[in-house]
């Protein structure tokens, strides 16, 4: 089937061109995809059938190689390594109960679930605003057809979170490379394809920016598989900042102008961009700025004790961390893709202060009291603490672990992990 080339921020059907009325084929194949759009869209307002097809379809078209045994052995010897090399710099055992290989599809497969859980409360305010647009008194009139513009929303969302996802599938380089535990728990996933483009365009060997990423993906799994609050802590973040995202409706009246349903290219038109923006709240700032702080606080224990580890083992170590912090604090255009789609920016904007900060821990306290920190969320630095770390970290050199006492040992549980 042929592929629409990628159209930025828009909406298109897989394949969907104006059909010829004369050419039966074409007439049949557009009735199909226009019966696939609008099927029932489930339980939630995204249609996430046609959000995987999008992303499966983008990626068709743009490549995606499949993972050759040589590759799943590189990765898995990678993450091995990566394990034993954190040992020595890390109080937290390996969260490793799994090490593989993804391609790009299998990227999105096994972290929809998450994803899922992120974009469906904005995609629901979305479709509720569409359905506000029609007026009170044609309401009536529209009877059951008023749920096509749920359905035409869901669709609509779906397939341009799945052109996000297809950007994104291209760029990662592990299940956790942008900060959240998008993975299943336990499961260490490197993407060989991404990790061999990303070191061709730094121009560094690919074995090391493989066991740099191994490095990185390992400490990842140490600190959300042995802290048991952190999860819960660092998505309930993202929720709380999505739930104070407000729709544009004047955008969304704007695009829904510019839809014609009798042509499909109309339909490329569509573009969600603008239509999702953050309140200006001080409920909100704060709601960003916790967000910003977690992003920032893991990324940069994880940055401080992998440059620890690879130390004079890994002879690119500080060209590839400085690569890597400058790709995480500035975000890719996959990144900035999903920050126009949906509103959410995921960078940790003070990465370099909180490497800094955990250094000066290390320093005052050993690996295990820096370590020891992450017990309780209480524990942590505060935004306020980026400024001052060696402040910070001479505030806590006599800090003793009875202070925790009374204290909860799950203080923020969060929903259900997602079977797997």
């Amino acid at each position: 089937m042929e592929v629409v080339p990628d159209i930025p921020f828009g909406f298109s059907l897989p394949g969907a061109q104006p059909p010829d009325p004369s050419d039966p084929q074409q007439m049949q194949q557009f009735m199909a995809q226009l019966q696939q759009m609008f099927a029932a869209p489930g339980s939630g307002p995204v249609n996430w059938d046609l959000a995987r097809q999008v992303a499966a379809s983008q990626l068709s078209a743009s490549g995606d190689p499949a993972v050759n045994m040589h590759e799943r052995h590189q990765v898995e010897e990678s993450l091995r390594l990566a394990d034993l090399w954190l040992d020595p710099v890390c109080a937290l055992p390996t969260g490793i109960h799994k090490a593989v290989a993804w391609n790009r599809n299998e990227w999105i497969y096994n972290t929809l679930d998450v994803w899922k859980k992120l974009c469906e409360p904005i995609a629901g305010r979305m479709v509720g605003a569409m359905g506000d647009l029609v007026p009170e008194e044609a309401r009536a009139q529209l009877g059951p057809m008023q749920s096509m513009v749920a359905t035409l929303g869901g669709a609509l969302f779906g397939g341009q979170l799945g052109q996000a996802f297809g950007q994104l599938a291209a760029e990662v380089l592990s299940a956790g490379d942008i900060g959240l535990p998008l993975g299943p728990a336990g499961t260490a996933a490197l993407v060989p394809a991404n990790i061999k483009a990303y070191g061709e365009g730094l121009e560094l060997p690919e074995d090391q920016v493989r066991l740099y990423v191994a490095l990185r993906e390992a400490a990842h799994q140490r600190l959300f598989g042995h802290v048991p609050w952190l999860r819960a802590h660092v998505l309930n973040a993202v929720e709380t900042y999505a739930n104070g995202i407000t729709v544009n409706r004047e955008a969304i009246e704007e695009a829904m102008s510019r839809v014609d349903p009798t042509d499909p290219e109309s339909m490329q038109a569509m573009a969600l961009e603008g239509i999702f923006t953050p309140e200006d709240t001080p409920q909100q700032k704060a709601s960003l700025a916790r967000l910003e702080t977690a992003l920032a606080l893991v990324e940069g224990w994880v940055g401080h004790v992998v440059d620890q580890a690879a130390g004079d083992r890994l002879p690119s170590v500080a060209a590839l961390g400085e690569a890597f912090r400058r790709r995480r604090a500035a975000g890719g255009p996959a990144e900035q893709t999903f920050a126009a789609l949906v509103g959410l920016e995921l960078r940790p904007r003070r990465l370099r202060e909180a490497g800094a900060l955990w250094a000066a821990v290390a320093e005052q306290r050993g690996i295990p009291g820096r370590d020891a920190l992450w017990d309780h969320p209480d524990l942590l630095p505060t935004d306020e603490d980026f400024a001052d770390p060696d402040g910070f970290a001479r505030s806590r050199s006599d800090w003793d672990i009875s202070e925790l006492e009374g204290l909860e040992s799950n203080p923020e549980p969060g929903p259900e992990e997602p079977e797997k």
